[in-house]
């Protein structure tokens, strides 16, 4: 599973077999969440906090073209 990067406990990742449309896997020590990356939107919440969502969404937000970029160069 390909890390794109770490920032305040979170792991941003994808799975080698993951699918379109482009989106970013987020663990923390209380679980795991999935966000699609355009327009950057929760898809799933298996135990994270609501307030560690928000920070997790704006670290995606604030770096959706590195996402993008990692996510295209890992899959084609």
């Amino acid at each position: 599973m390909p890390e794109i990067f770490r920032a305040f406990g979170f792991r941003f990742l994808f799975y080698s077999n993951d699918h379109l449309p482009i989106h970013v896997h987020v663990r923390n020590s209380d679980g795991e969440a999935r966000f699609s990356v355009r327009p950057v939107r929760l898809l799933e919440n298996r135990g994270i906090k609501p307030k560690d969502l928000k920070i997790a969404e704006g670290l995606i937000e604030e770096n959706e073209d590195i996402i993008e970029f990692r996510w295209n160069e890992f899959f084609k």
